[in-house]
């Protein structure tokens, strides 16, 4: 059974700004967190890293590995994703820390084209609120 986190995203307000945040193209892409989930296995069989921008959801990135880094109190984790980036349907999510589990049932559909894609965000965020999205 495949799960999904999702994480807010502090310091860049659109995808754009994330993908300029993140330029080397020869450096993984790599969540940094404290706790290493304890559902790492369910994540691995087809998960996806959901990220929030401004209280809503955006894009999503395929996890690629789990991994626990350091022993004891400085143990850390790191969560490897794809560095394509998948948009999705543009949907509302309160402020939370750290990051949360999501269950498929719950996410976002993807963005089914390209045009779907170049709706402003905040448009789509109130279609989406409405109902008409």
């Amino acid at each position: 059974m495949s799960l999904h986190l999702i994480k807010l995203v502090v310091g860049c307000d659109t995808i754009q700004d994330l993908l300029d945040w993140h330029k080397d193209p020869n450096e993984p892409w790599i969540m940094r967190t404290r706790q290493t989930p304890k559902r790492a296995a369910d994540l691995l069989a087809g998960g996806s890293l959901y990220r929030v921008f401004k209280g809503v959801i955006l894009c999503r990135q395929p996890i690629l590995a789990v991994t626990t880094v350091g022993e004891g109190v400085t143990a850390r984790c790191e969560v490897t994703v794809d560095p394509n980036l998948v948009r999705v349907a543009p949907t509302p999510r309160r402020a939370f820390q750290g990051w949360r589990y999501l269950e498929p049932k719950d996410a976002p559909p993807d963005l089914s084209s390209a045009a779907d894609g170049d709706i402003p965000t905040d448009l789509a965020r109130r279609l989406r609120e409405a109902g008409a999205w």
